[in-house]
């Protein structure tokens, strides 16, 4: 690379992304996890006619939260999918401007998701709600929900902080 080239090296990692793996890591968990129990149920059904019930529940319920954990993680790194047709058309310090406006609604839609889905959460416990397919009780599957929308709005506020304090 030139001196005046300023493309990032996509395998260098700064100070602060490796500090902050939790978003691979439990990626990386949920999709062994889903890997695991999708060949464990082929290989009994093959062999021996039967399937396991909970294996398309856990697996639908392991996407999901493979989605709210890589959501945290694009939000932190700007990877988050945008329509930036608009924003190319203005003058670089609207960008920016409305680059952080964006985030702020992000994080407002965010925090409505953890309020609520903490009191979807709390009904399903208060009222034993149990899950269509194994009767386990749904609270387990729905208390991830403002959880791992507190993480991403953790990230958004990261995010958002970054912006506001980098220069240019």
């Amino acid at each position: 690379m030139s001196s005046g080239d300023r493309t990032r090296d996509p395998f260098e990692r700064s100070a602060l992304e490796r500090r902050f793996r939790w978003e691979r890591n439990l990626g990386a968990a949920a999709m062994l996890a889903m890997c695991v129990i999708t060949l464990a149920n082929v290989l009994v059904r093959y062999f021996t006619d039967i399937s396991f019930a909970f294996t398309e529940e856990v697996s639908v319920f392991l996407m999901v939260f493979l989605t709210f954990v890589g959501s945290a993680k694009a939000f932190f790194d700007g990877g988050q999918i945008a329509v930036a047709w608009f924003a190319e058309k203005t003058p670089p310090a609207w960008r920016r401007r409305l680059a952080v406006f964006s985030l702020a609604c992000s994080a407002v839609m965010f925090a409505v998701l953890v309020w609520y889905g903490g009191r979807m959460a709390w009904d399903d416990y208060q009222y034993e709600v149990t899950s269509p397919g194994i009767g386990a009780p749904q609270w387990i599957y729905t208390v991830w929900l403002p959880i791992l929308c507190l993480a991403i709005l953790v990230r958004l506020v990261q995010g958002l902080a970054l912006m506001v304090t980098r220069r240019g």
